[in-house]
Order: structure tokens, then C-alpha cells, then sequence
């Protein structure tokens, strides 16, 4: 238990206690009690509080329980006054110690309503929760709240300022395709595969013009990296075929004014189902010439951020029907489901699913020990 104490005390050791007068109950208090208690099944600040209540004799070994355990108020309003960037930052020292992230790994970046955390009464718009997802470790790696969809172009550069892309390919969908994004990418020192939409018209038809003219021909005389996957199950085939070209920029249309800009991809789906086809074609501009098959990866993992984080947040979470609003509460209360589903996916002494890793968390002391620790 010393270790945990001693990492607990550490990686928090920065926060900021937004209260002004006696302090009753120690902050790392608070913050040790809500996330061992999310990660055990506690989906609101009632239920941390009976958690909490419940597991007291535990939680002694390694906090200083003397005063006991606070109301579900206090713990609302505690977390709602702490600063979301100064509480990402210290949850991310804490769960990044403990899990080496991949070099040269894929970031997906992405976006998700949280959609009942809107407040009529005050007018507070529902927050739009834009998250950078390691896709090989499944470590959410930071997030940055905006009050609407449309707000990720303004979102998504805030983000990259506050986590690592050096030597990473950084994905995202075609909302945030946008040259200024593009550049602060490679000027961090990463690269870029961002997917490509009507919101760039020219360049969008420009690179499907190249592909329908390459397939034409069957790419002869073109240089194209090549992958395909076949998969079946459930009555339902699916392939999925990638096509990646180097480009010059001084030649192709609309590549110069974009950063580093020197493949373009394009990736046909095909799935049959009882009986019928359906094809999906989707264009990309990539910052390096991968291989087919890192290409492949880039755009599987890209999909991974709905099934990995978005997915089992809503399902295992329950974080689109959570009604935390007051403050900052619910935005750091997504930051302690985030990180908890970071820590579950990434312990392997548990062989089930993260809902069942979730309710052994929550019944077994040991275990959920194990999951805090990352052994």
C-alpha cells in the first residue's frame, strides 16, 4: 500500500485546492476516493460518496481517513472548482508512469457530445468533448471541452499544444482538416493522415480524379502502396482495400499550401450482408509516404476511437445519460471516466471485457488495486 500512497501523493502533489478555507478534507482525499470509485462503478457523486463510505477501512491504508468520508455535495463542488487542465494534467502523469506509451504511435483525434451535460436553466450548451486517443496502448492522452461540434477547428489546435506528437502520426476526420491544423503537426514534429471531405472541395476532387484514373489503369507506371484485408463472421463479409501515392507538390493541384503534404490515400470498403453490397470511398492526405500497410493502421485506428473510447464510454460509463453539470464537474468528472477506462483496457491480469473489469474493480479490493498500480 506504501507505493500507492506514494504515487497517489506524487502525481497529485501539484494540484490546486481551489478552497479558501479550513480544509476538512485533504484534497488527495477527494481525487483518490472519485477515481477509485468511478473505476469500481460510480457513475455520480451519490454513488462515490457510498462507495467511499463503504470501502473506508480499505482506503486507510493509504490516505489519512481521520476526518472520514465527505457528502456527495462536497465532492460536487470540490470537483466542480478544480481546473480541468491542472486535474488532466496530474491524472495523465499518474497513468502515463505507469503504462509505456508505443514510440511512433498512432493518435487518433476526435470528438463526442456529452449530450445531457447541457443546463436550460443557465443556459450552459452541452459540452463537445474533444479527446487525443493513443490507439496501440488505449491511453487517453488529453481532451479539451468546446460547447458545440463546430468549435473542434478551434479545439483541436488547443489540444496539440497540451500532449506529445513528436515522431507520431496524428489522425483525424474531415472536420478537422484544416491547413493551420496540418502545420502544427509537422512543427511539432509528428505527421499527419487526415481524412479528406467536401469541406476541401478542390483538393478533395483533385485527389479523386488521381484515383480514378489510376484505377483505370491499374495503377501501371504509377508508384501506390498496396494493402487489403478480407474478413468474415456473423453472415457478414467485408473487405477493405488501401491505396497510397507519393505526389509532388510543385505537380499536384492545391499540395502546396499544405505542410509537408506528400501522399495522398484513398480506401474502398465493401461489405456483403444477406445478399446485398454496399461500398463506402473515403480520400486522405498523409504528411509521409507509409507503407500500405501503416496506412491500413492509420485508418483502422482512426475507427478505433469510436469502438476503444467513445463506445465504452457511453456503454460501460453510462456518459451520455450523466446529468453532472455544476461548474467544472462535468467536465472533470469525464476526465476520471477517461482515465479509468484507460487504466481498466490497459490491465491484462483480468481476462474480460472492461464492463466485467469495471464490476471486479468494484468487488474486489486487490484488483482494483492492481488496475491503480498498472501491474
Amino acid at each position: 500500500m506504501s507505493s500507492a500512497a506514494a504515487s497517489i501523493q506524487q502525481h497529485f502533489a501539484d494540484l490546486t485546492d481551489p478552497r479558501t478555507r479550513k480544509v476538512t478534507y485533504p484534497l488527495v482525499n477527494i481525487v483518490t476516493m472519485s477515481l477509485c470509485a468511478v473505476l469500481g462503478g460510480a457513475d455520480d457523486f451519490v454513488a462515490i460518496a457510498d462507495w467511499a463510505e463503504d470501502k473506508k477501512e480499505w482506503l486507510s491504508k493509504f490516505l489519512d481517513m481521520s476526518t472520514g468520508v465527505p457528502s456527495h455535495d462536497r465532492f460536487n463542488a470540490i470537483l466542480g472548482a478544480l481546473k480541468p487542465a491542472e486535474f488532466e494534467k496530474c491524472l495523465l502523469s499518474w497513468i502515463t508512469a505507469l503504462q509505456d506509451i508505443t514510440d511512433g504511435q498512432i493518435i487518433a483525434i476526435d470528438g463526442k457530445n456529452l449530450r445531457h451535460s447541457f443546463d436550460a436553466a443557465s443556459s450552459k450548451a452541452a459540452i463537445h468533448m474533444v479527446s487525443a486517443w493513443a490507439t496501440a496502448n488505449h491511453v487517453s492522452l488529453g481532451q479539451v471541452a468546446t460547447d458545440a461540434k463546430s468549435n473542434e477547428i478551434t479545439a483541436i489546435p488547443k489540444l496539440l499544444e497540451i500532449i506529445e506528437v513528436s515522431g507520431c502520426l496524428v489522425t483525424i476526420d474531415a472536420m478537422g482538416c484544416q491547413k493551420e491544423i496540418a502545420a502544427k503537426i509537422v512543427d511539432a514534429g509528428g505527421d499527419y493522415c487526415l481524412a479528406i471531405k467536401g469541406n476541401q472541395r478542390y483538393l478533395h476532387q483533385a485527389i479523386r480524379d488521381h484515383f480514378v484514373a489510376a484505377m483505370e489503369v491499374d495503377f501501371k507506371k504509377l508508384k501506390v502502396h498496396r494493402h487489403e484485408t478480407h474478413e468474415k463472421g456473423h453472415g457478414r463479409e467485408e473487405s477493405r482495400y488501401y491505396y497510397l501515392c507519393p505526389i509532388d507538390a510543385e505537380d499536384f493541384p492545391y499540395a502546396s499550401k499544405w505542410k509537408n503534404l506528400k501522399a495522398i490515400g484513398m480506401t474502398i470498403n465493401i461489405v456483403t450482408q444477406n445478399g446485398k453490397e454496399t461500398s463506402d470511398v473515403r480520400y486522405y492526405i498523409v504528411s509521409k509516404y507509409l507503407t500500405g500497410k501503416r496506412f491500413a493502421e492509420a485508418v483502422r485506428g482512426h475507427w478505433s476511437i469510436e469502438n476503444s473510447l467513445h463506445w465504452q464510454l457511453d456503454v460501460t460509463f453510462g456518459e451520455d445519460q450523466s446529468r453532472i453539470r455544476k461548474g467544472s464537474a462535468d467536465i472533470n468528472f469525464s476526465l476520471l471516466r477517461r482515465t479509468s477506462l484507460s487504466l481498466l483496457k490497459n490491465n491484462k491480469t483480468a481476462k474480460v471485457g472492461v464492463k466485467n473489469k469495471r464490476l471486479k474493480a468494484g468487488r474486489n479490493d486487490a484488483y482494483l488495486l492492481e488496475v491503480l498500480l498498472g501491474t
